[in-house]
């Protein structure tokens, strides 16, 4: 591989690691506090990116620009609406159930969620590429790059790893969540509301990854099965990472982008591999993920 590809490969694999790491984010942060695995996760990124393409040909004839903000539009509508009544009426009944009547519950919310996407959408792509156009290219070492790819979708991934961390350590309603996650039973014995956490939690992990397909939904056309897609991959990012581990879903987002991006140009047959293999290797030589740590099961 000469210097050009290595370049190439490094930046595709870094602007997609910032797409996956928005998506296993939230699907970290709403397994760590409300110890659920949530299959539909991948029916938010679809959606987030379905929505936010809509909002995008809606505004474009009024100013180009707009479609920049319909992006964060379209990741909060389906954020708070989407994640907020799925939270409330499908999710709250299965806590505390087995782990299995939970995974099969949140299947079937995917299945009609992607079902309900066709009958929204149709299945013919759907493509909205007006904020990729606005940017300019940039140079890098002599390598032209969509500066929406390059600048924009790392700078969102990094503020959101940053916000993330300073919410959650240095705010009240953090240290609440925190609270929950840490220990259920005592922080609802003090008084906190721990309904109120779970739903504040799940509409900002499900806003988390409505965020990475809005922002992807300028890079690529839009089709049924993007969210099944999307689902698997963030699943083996936060499976590789740790269940629950945010900083650690970054750097695993990192790495599986940057291999995948490799491997592409140098055996291209193994692309879905990539991201599988190294989930099975690390999840053989430590079970609780790269960052995961044991915890004390109560009895």
């Amino acid at each position: 591989m000469d210097s050009t590809l290595a370049i190439l490969a490094i930046l595709d694999g870094v602007s997609y690691a910032a797409l996956v790491f928005l998506v296993s984010v939230g699907l970290s942060l709403v397994f760590g506090v409300l110890r659920i695995v949530n299959v539909a996760h991948g029916s938010l990124y679809a959606y987030g990116a379905y929505v936010a393409a809509t909002l995008s040909l809606v505004v474009a004839p009024i100013s180009p620009w707009l479609t920049f903000p319909a992006l964060l539009v379209a990741a909060v509508i389906v954020g708070v609406v989407v994640g907020g009544l799925m939270e409330r009426f499908l999710l709250r009944p299965v806590y505390g159930r087995e782990d299995v009547l939970q995974l099969l519950i949140t299947f079937a919310v995917f299945m009609i969620m992607d079902n309900l996407q066709r009958l929204i959408w149709g299945v013919q792509p759907i493509f909205a590429a007006e904020p990729v156009k606005l940017l300019p290219n940039v140079s890098v070492f002599g390598v032209n790059y969509t500066a929406y790819q390059v600048i924009l979708l790392p700078l969102v991934a990094a503020a959101t790893l940053i916000g993330l961390r300073y919410f959650l350590r240095y705010t009240l309603a953090g240290a609440v969540i925190l609270a929950v996650t840490e220990d259920r039973e005592a922080a609802t014995a003090i008084g906190v509301d721990a309904r109120k956490v779970f739903l504040v939690t799940f509409m900002i992990g499900a806003g988390l990854a409505a965020l990475g397909g809005a922002l992807a939904s300028p890079t690529t056309s839009l089709a049924p099965g993007m969210g099944a897609d999307m689902i698997v991959l963030s699943f083996a990012v936060a499976a590789t990472a740790g269940l629950g581990q945010i900083e650690g879903a970054a750097v695993t987002a990192l790495m599986i982008g940057l291999s995948r991006a490799f491997i592409i140009y140098i055996q291209p047959e193994f692309e879905v591999l990539v991201p599988y293999l190294l989930m099975v290797i690390v999840l053989l030589v430590r079970p609780m993920g790269l960052f995961g740590v044991n915890r004390v099961r109560k009895i």
